[in-house]
């Protein structure tokens, strides 16, 4: 039997085949959820690098947020990354879950950034 790792491994490359099937050139919003933070990227497959990038250890973050594992602060990291994008210039992304369920804070972060102007 696959173990947990194996498992989430496999997951992860599924959903990442299935967005670069359907990407259509447009940057991907990756999403990675740690037991204390949240990070997000907006990546660039076509020139392999980063545009923008938001977490909850920025240091005008730790201040004001009581934790970086709770929806709060998904939402700050959310609308935050929307921001960054639209500075750089990127309006459409497509979301990249990564090996984790859409609910909770992944879905958290999804939504402000949807409400911050991004569009996936």
């Amino acid at each position: 039997m696959a173990s947990v790792a194996e498992r989430s491994k496999r997951r992860k490359a599924s959903v990442r085949r299935s967005l670069k099937a359907s990407a259509y050139g447009r940057p991907r919003l990756s999403v990675h959820r740690s037991g204390m933070n949240i990070y997000a990227q907006i990546i660039d497959d076509a020139k392999g690098m980063t545009l923008a990038s938001a977490s909850t250890l920025e240091k005008d973050m730790r201040g004001k947020l009581k934790s970086g594992a709770n929806v709060e602060a998904a939402k700050v990291v959310g609308s935050l990354i929307a921001e960054r994008a639209k500075a750089k210039g990127v309006k459409e992304v497509i979301f990249d879950r990564g090996a984790y369920r859409f609910h909770g804070r992944v879905k958290a972060l999804a939504d402000a950034a949807r409400e911050g102007g991004l569009s996936f």
